[in-house]
This record gives structure tokens, C-alpha cells and sequence, in this order.
């Protein structure tokens, strides 16, 4: 009973008693300086603070806790549980399993409050990869191999072929190299498979574009050999694209063939490729019917375009017009998968729309658009041209069966195209008159088949030259169109033939403004130009020709020609466009002669010589060039070789008398005495008149005292003597005429005139042809520097140059002869030859 203590009476009727009482636990505003309330913040998850030297124990037990009765007690012990994370005062707890990133659990007593760890500082950087291992190795050249490959396809790309074998082939040596440190770490089970097959392949694919198609081939055999590779059995379509490169077309067939064996039915696409690269082989093989047999399995299982051609081409072969028909029916019928143009055009006037349809309008699909109909339009119009005349018998007939099954096509505007290709061929088998025929049928057809049709008709009519129709047609044409480039050519040539050249050159302005790579156009005005002495702007004309076309020997023609008779005689500028036009016609004689007339106007006689010597070779009857020949082998002292030339301008122009004089001459220099009187014997025969020939008889036979001397001396003077009578009738005619002209009416003539006129003129002729005209020795070789006339004297010596000495017209005096190109008004003017200013008609 001692230690029983009964409480007061007061106490028990106080009912609140112990409600101001709290545990200090729960005291907030102490928190700060609570150590243990500050570890438990830092934890993760809410973990308790370890117990601290005040409050001993856990979160859960060993803490007094107050209760609404104001008893308190440890519920550690009630409950069970034995007290963890006791430690001594100021100790940390210790690290659990579960950490939160950026807490520590050893924070000291008393730290600040600093859950993300700054007070720590910077974090510390991150571990460096090891490259020393082997896998990093490994992988590090991997990613070279791929680089490589890479580099390989984009130096292809750029055409840099030879480049891109070079990385090829680094690549494949570099992946050996990788194979073989994989079965060095004995890791040769992580080879990669994709890796290898895609050097290999790229690597047979840089050398067959290199044209190396062994190595191709072997590095394809390579990859098909291989097991482990799955589908490479594909490569073999490549390895028979090389045997078709190579024309070894069995090979290509047995490489197609077991290609498409390793393809499923589910690439029906490759199949059919295959197909047609069978039935091509098979074309060059020339076994019609075995392609005819894979184009007719692809036009009834996915008909296309260049298989339908093809298919026609096959059948034109072997001559077959029924199938002929039925292929063409098929062409034609192919879908080409394009929509309809009038999704191009505007509805409305909505600007969104209209932004819309511009946008898409020359887009990179609708160009693949109009690049696939302006094929299939190719193919149809070629295989019309093809077979009509075949399918029919006439051509005309099977065009116009080609026309009827066109019209009910979907390529109905093709069938105007192809009866202007009916004109066409017309031409060809020069039926102009059909042709005509043909092309009026178009006048009441719509605007643009009109406007070409007319065009047609007036390039006709030019070439006949009838002028006015042509003029007529050309204003039709224009009427229908307006920015017809040919029609306004045409038009233009029309006032050129009327040298009317300021209108002309308008028309081609205005061709030009229409379609600026008209150079038909172009060229017409420059030669407009030339006319018109507006050499500058011609000179321009012709040089933005050359630059379109670059080999056009027209165009260098008429260049050379400016800068050598127009633009202040620059030989220099001729010569080397003349060269130029050598390496594009280099058998043209003409042009080999112009440039040994300039060399030989420049002083330089080898290069003139080798140009005129190259021009005789391709054309050996130009009279002017063998002249040219054969007075240099005069002037160098070889008369022997010069014989040849002269003796060939005999046989071009046998009535003129000087090319054999030229012959006796010639065999006389070099000393063959018997065989030059037998020439002047012989020319004599056939022209016994000319005074010349027997004077060099005369004197030959005195020098070699022969009896026939007497005799012609005999027909000399005679000769002589009718040849002053008929100069003084031609000078008492002459001032007859002229008196009569003085006395009387000028278009009235006596009737003695009348009457003794022809018979003068005629006498005059025959004197001209048959006796010459009597001059010195110099004439002669006047003379030979330009191109004789048909009907053209012979100026020989008079008799007493011959009498003191033998004057020979080939004498040492001599000079280096000239062609009529240097005079621009003569009959072989340089600016008016084949090449020269021809119009270029539409």
C-alpha cells in the first residue's frame, strides 16, 4: 500500500486535463535545429532518420507519442518490431538498397538543407571509352567500310567512275581485313553478313561500269555462290545485262532464264522485266518468233508501251500484216495511267485554287506525265509510218487505216499528225503533187493543224520556186497561228528572194522573239545582215549560231567568210575557222582549196600546196586546183609531175586547146624533144587553126631539121593571114555599128547589117576557139591565175619572142598561181558557193 498513491479528487473532475500537453516531437518550430527530421528529408522515400541522442529509437517505436489523453508511452515495444538504425549520436545511418539519385545518406549533423547535392560542386566527367578493346576496333572499322561505300556511290554519282572503283575496292579490302580480325578474336560468328554482300555488290557494280566485265562477273559469281546470302540469285539479271553488253546473247538468255526461275509469282513486275529483256536478246539473235512468244505473254498479262512496239517491230519482221493490225490495235488501247489535262485549268477565280493548279502545273509529276505521253505518241506515230505501207498496198491506203483506228483512240489528236506524215512521205517519193493535195485538206481543219499544213505547202512552193504561192501560204500559216516560228520564216525567205531585206529580216526578228532556238531563223538573219552590209550584226548572227551548234559547217563557212572577204581582210580568222571546219567535213575539196588559196595569199607554198594537193585527191576535176598544181611543179623545175595535172584537165575540158599546149609545153621543158612534137603533131589534128601550136611545130622542126618545117610554115602563114582578115572584119563591123548607132535610130539595123552580123559573130567564135589571140608570153601566165572560161582564148607569144627565143608560156617568169576566190565578183565567189548564202527554209 506504500506505493499506492490515489489521486487527488480535483484532478478526476477535470475532463480536459492533458490537452495543452504535446510531444516536442511535433514542435514546428523547432524543425530547423532537428536533426533528425532533417536526416529523414534527405532520405529517399521518407525513410526515418536514425534515432538521435535525445529522442532514442526509430520513427516507429521508442518516440513518445501523445494521445488525446495525454498518456505516453513507446509503441515500439507494443508493436513488436525491434529497433533498427539505432546508432550513436551524430553518426550517419547506414547506405540502404534503395537510393534516390542525387541524396546521400552520410550527411553530417548540422549540414544545411541541400537535397541536390550543389554544395558538392561541378559533376565529375564521364568515363572515356576504351578504343583499345577489341569489339571497339571492330566496330570502328565497320563504320570505315560503310564510309567507303558511301564515297563510292556518291563518286559514281558525280560520273567520277574511275574514283568510285578506287573506294570500291578500299572498301573490299578493308572488309577483309575486318573478317579477319573477327576470326583473330575468335568472334567469327558475329561476322556481318550484310556488310560483305553490300562491298561485293558494290564493288561488281563499280567495275561494270568501268566496262570491266571479267572482274564483274567473277565478283558477281562470287555473291551467287554464296549460300548464306539470301536472294542474291536476283544478281543474276546483272550478270546477263554484262553478257548482253558483251553480245554473247546465249549466255545472256541462260542468265535471264534462271533469274526468272528464282523469282516468285509475287514480283510480278520483275518478271515481266525479265521478259522483255528475253525478248530484246532475242530481237539481236534475229529469232523473231521466240520474241514474239514473250511480248505476247507480257501484252496479255501487263501490257505496256515499249513491249506493244516492239511486238510490231517483231511482226513487220517476219511480214505478218494481219498481226501486223492487231498489234497496233493493242498499241493504241494501252493505258497510260495519266489523269486528264483539265485538272490543270482553273475552275474559278478562287485565288487558293489558282495558287494550287500553278504550283502543281509543272511539277516533277506532271513532267513524268507529259514525258510518258510524248513516248507513247513517239511509238504510235513510228509504228504508223512503219507498217502502212506494209499492211495495205499502198502506203496511203494502210495510213489511212492507221488514221481510222487512231481517231477511235484515245490518242484522237494524233490522226491529224499522221496525215501530215502522209504529205511527208509523199515528198519523200517526190509525188508532189499528192503531197500538195494532201496538205489542202487542212485548210478548214482547227488552228494549229492548219498553221503547219500551210507551213508544208509554202516550203513547197519555195523549193519550186514558185514565190507567190509560197508567199501565199506563208500568210495563211501566219493568219492560223501567229507565233508559228516556220511560218514567219518562210515568210521571211519569200521577201528575201524579192531583196526586199529590211522585211525580211523583221520576219525573222519577230521568228525569233516566238521561239529563240529557231536557228533556222538565226542563220537567215545573219545572211540578211550580210546583205545589207550590217556586217557587225551578222558576225553576231553567226557567232551565237556556232555557239548552238557547235559542229554546223555552215555556220564556221560563213564565219571564215566575214573574216576573209568582208571584215577587214583577217586571213588569220579565216584560216582558223577553216580549220575548224576541216575537223568536222574533212573531205570537203572546196574548203581544203580555200585554205590553200589563203595559205598561198600568205606566202606560205608547202602548207598552200598540202591543202590544194588534199583537195585534188578528194576531188581531182576542179580545174582551178589542178591549175594550181600544175604551175607549182612548173615553178619548182619538176614539169614531169605537173604533166599528170594538165594531162587530166585535158580529159575534164577536151576542146580547150591550152591544156594540151600546156602537155607539149611541159614535155618540151624537160627536155623530151620527140615526144612534144608528137603532142603539137597531135594537137594540130584536132585543131589544125591554132597559130600556137604551129609555131612551136615551126620551130621545133628547124631546130631538129626535120622536112616537114616547110609545110607548116606554109599553113602558119596562112593561118596568120585569115586570122587578120577576120579581126579587121570584126573592127569594120564594130565601127559600122557604132556609126549606124551615131547616124541613125539606136534599136534599128540596116538589112545588110542584119544580114552580115550572124555570119561575123560567127566567124569571131570560131576564131576565138580555134586561133587564139596573139599576145606575149606573159599573158599566159596571167591567165592561169584565174579559172578559164569554156569559150576563153588561148593567149600564146607573137612570132618574134618565138623566133629569138623559146618564150614558153610555163616559163621561169612564171608567178605562183591564184584561184578566182581572191576577186568576190568572180563566176567561183567564196561568198556564194554550195555552202554559201542558201536560206534555210521551215
Amino acid at each position: 500500500m506504500e506505493n499506492v498513491h490515489l489521486a487527488p479528487e480535483e484532478e478526476e473532475n477535470d475532463l480536459y486535463t492533458g490537452y495543452n500537453d504535446y510531444n516536442p516531437t511535433f514542435d514546428s518550430e523547432d524543425l530547423h535545429n532537428d536533426m533528425g527530421f532533417q536526416q529523414a528529408v534527405k532520405t529517399s522515400y521518407g525513410r526515418r532518420p536514425p534515432m538521435t541522442a535525445k529522442y532514442p529509437g526509430t520513427a516507429i517505436g521508442g518516440r513518445p507519442i501523445g494521445t488525446a489523453y495525454g498518456s505516453r508511452m513507446p509503441i515500439g515495444a507494443a508493436i513488436g518490431r525491434p529497433m533498427t538504425g539505432a546508432v550513436q549520436d551524430g553518426a550517419a545511418r547506414p547506405m540502404t538498397a534503395v537510393r534516390a539519385a542525387g541524396y546521400s545518406s552520410s550527411l553530417a549533423k548540422g549540414s544545411a538543407f541541400d537535397p541536390l547535392g550543389q554544395s558538392k560542386g561541378p559533376a565529375p566527367p564521364l568515363e572515356t571509352k576504351n578504343d583499345d578493346t577489341p569489339e571497339e576496333k571492330i566496330k570502328i572499322m565497320e563504320k570505315k567500310v560503310n564510309d567507303l561505300i558511301e564515297e563510292s556511290c556518291l563518286a559514281h554519282a558525280r560520273g567520277d567512275l574511275h574514283q568510285s572503283l578506287e573506294k570500291a575496292k578500299e572498301a573490299g579490302r578493308k572488309e577483309r581485313a575486318l573478317v579477319r580480325q573477327r576470326e583473330q578474336t575468335d568472334t567469327a560468328d558475329h561476322i556481318n553478313l550484310d556488310l560483305t554482300y553490300s562491298v561485293l555488290f558494290n564493288l561488281a557494280n563499280q567495275y561494270a561500269n568501268n566496262d570491266m566485265y571479267t572482274e564483274a562477273l567473277n565478283t558477281y559469281q562470287v555473291i551467287v555462290k554464296n549460300k548464306m546470302f539470301n536472294n542474291a540469285g536476283r544478281l543474276k539479271v546483272n550478270m546477263a545485262n554484262i553478257y548482253f553488253k558483251q553480245k554473247n546473247y546465249t549466255k545472256a538468255i541462260k542468265f535471264y532464264r534462271m533469274a526468272l526461275d528464282q523469282i516468285s509469282n509475287a514480283h510480278n513486275a520483275m518478271r515481266i522485266k525479265i521478259m522483255q529483256n528475253i525478248g530484246v536478246v532475242f530481237i539481236h539473235m534475229g529469232q523473231y518468233s521466240d520474241a514474239i512468244t514473250s511480248f505476247e505473254y507480257i501484252m496479255s498479262e501487263s501490257p505496256n508501251i515499249k513491249t506493244g512496239f516492239n511486238l510490231i517491230l517483231c511482226y513487220y519482221a517476219i511480214g505478218d500484216r494481219e498481226r501486223m493490225k492487231k498489234a497496233f490495235q493493242k498499241l493504241i488501247s494501252v493505258p497510260l495511267e495519266i489523269d486528264d489535262e483539265d485538272k490543270y485549268i482553273s475552275p474559278n477565280d478562287d485565288p487558293h485554287a489558282n495558287m494550287v493548279i500553278e504550283a502543281i502545273k509543272n511539277d516533277k509529276l506532271h513532267q513524268m506525265e507529259r514525258e510518258r505521253k510524248a513516248l507513247a505518241e513517239k511509238f504510235i506515230m513510228t509504228s504508223a509510218k512503219l507498217i502502212a505501207p506494209a499492211i495495205e498496198s499502198s502506203f496511203a491506203a494502210g495510213f489511212d487505216w492507221c488514221v481510222d483506228m487512231v481517231k477511235g483512240s484515245q490518242y484522237v489528236e494524233l490522226a491529224n499528225d499522221l496525215e501530215i506524215n502522209k504529205a511527208i512521205t509523199y515528198l519523200r517519193q517526190r509525188d508532189f503533187k499528192q503531197a500538195v493535195e494532201t496538205l489542202k485538206m487542212f485548210e478548214k481543219k482547227d488552228s494549229r493543224v492548219k498553221s503547219a499544213a500551210a507551213t508544208n505547202l509554202s516550203f513547197l512552193y519555195f523549193l519550186e520556186k514558185d514565190y507567190d504561192q509560197a508567199d501565199r501560204y506563208a500568210e495563211l500559216a501566219m493568219s492560223a497561228d501567229r507565233y508559228n516560228p516556220a511560218a514567219l520564216i518562210n515568210k521571211g525567205n519569200t521577201e528575201f528572194v524579192k531583196e526586199d531585206y529590211e522585211k525580211a529580216a523583221e520576219f525573222y526578228k519577230e521568228a525569233l522573239r516566238n521561239d529563240s532556238s529557231c536557228t533556222e531563223g538565226l542563220y537567215n538573219l545573219g545572211l540578211t545582215y550580210k546583205r545589207l552590209g550590217r556586217l557587225e550584226e551578222a558576225l553576231d548572227c553567226f557567232h551565237k549560231l556556232h555557239a548552238i551548234l557547235r559542229n554546223s559547217a555552215q555556220v564556221m563557212y560563213q564565219l571564215a567568210s566575214l573574216f576573209r572577204y568582208e571584215m577587214l581582210e583577217d586571213p588569220h580568222q579565216a584560216i582558223e575557222w577553216l580549220m575548224q571546219l576541216t575537223s568536222v567535213t574533212p573531205t570537203d575539196a572546196q574548203v581544203l582549196a580555200k585554205l590553200g588559196d589563203l595559205y598561198d595569199n600568205e606566202g606560205d607554198k608547202t602548207q598552200a600546196f598540202q591543202y590544194y594537193y588534199e583537195s585534188y585527191r578528194y576531188f581531182p576535176s576542179n580545174i582551178s586546183v589542178i591549175e594550181w598544181l600544175g604551175a607549182y611543179y612548173i615553178d619548182t623545175q619538176f614539169c614531169e609531175k605537173a604533166i599528170q595535172y594538165f594531162e587530166r584537165a585535158t580529159l575534164i575540158q577536151p576542146t580547150q586547146v591550152k591544156w594540151q599546149l600546156m602537155v607539149a609545153s611541159c614535155y618540151r621543158r624537160s627536155g623530151n624533144y620527140q615526144k612534144a612534137l608528137e603532142t603539137y603533131k597531135d594537137i594540130h589534128r584536132r585543131f589544125p587553126e591554132n597559130v600556137e601550136c604551129l609555131r612551136f611545130l615551126v620551130r621545133l622542126c628547124t631546130d631538129m631539121g626535120l622536112k616537114e618545117v616547110q609545110d607548116y610554115a606554109t599553113k602558119l602563114k596562112k593561118v596568120e593571114k585569115m586570122k587578120e582578115i577576120r579581126e579587121q572584119r570584126v573592127r569594120s563591123g564594130r565601127e559600122s555599128s557604132a556609126r549606124s548607132r551615131r547616124e541613125g535610130s539606136a534599136g534599128s539595123v540596116s538589112r545588110s547589117e542584119a544580114k552580115y552580123s550572124p555570119a561575123l559573130e560567127q566567124g569571131r567564135d570560131s576564131g576565138q576557139s580555134n586561133h587564139g589571140t596573139s599576145a606575149k608570153g606573159e599573158r599566159l601566165s596571167v591567165k592561169l591565175k584565174t579559172l578559164p572560161g569554156s569559150n576563153e582564148p588561148y593567149e600564146a607569144s607573137n612570132k618574134q619572142e618565138i623566133d629569138a627565143s623559146y618564150v614558153d608560156p610555163l616559163g621561169p617568169q612564171i608567178q605562183r598561181p591564184k584561184t578566182a576566190a581572191k576577186k568576190r565578183n568572180e563566176e567561183d565567189d567564196f561568198a556564194d558557193e554550195e555552202l554559201g548564202d542558201d536560206l534555210l527554209p521551215e
